[in-house]
């Protein structure tokens, strides 16, 4: 082979090979730093290993979920009846008033 080939070859793999390996490290950063979890050559996670305190903050995290859809549900009820309020004929929500105002027998 001829030798001016063979230079030219050389610091090109060299740079495709080390653009690789830089590649490989920033991916590895990023989805550190966003929380996903290393894998090893067959694909299973290998971090972050599951701990009590991360199972704790789940169980909070799904506590506060349910609190907010009981809200939410709670908020949808009111609205219901604050839309019936507002679309209802005015002489048929003025009847259901002045019937809550008589003293019942």
């Amino acid at each position: 082979m001829n030798l001016d080939v063979l230079n030219t070859i050389a610091p090109v793999a060299a740079i495709v090979g080390l653009a690789g390996v830089a590649g490989w490290v920033f991916t590895t950063w990023i989805r550190v730093k966003n929380g996903y979890p290393l894998e090893n050559s067959w694909g299973k996670a290998i971090y972050p290993k599951t701990s009590d305190e991360a199972m704790e903050r789940v169980k909070l995290i799904s506590q506060e979920n349910a609190q907010l859809r009981a809200e939410l549900g709670s908020v949808k009820d009111r609205l219901a009846v604050i839309e019936r309020i507002v679309t209802d004929e005015g002489h048929r929500l003025s009847h259901e008033i002045e019937a809550l105002r008589r003293p019942s027998n």
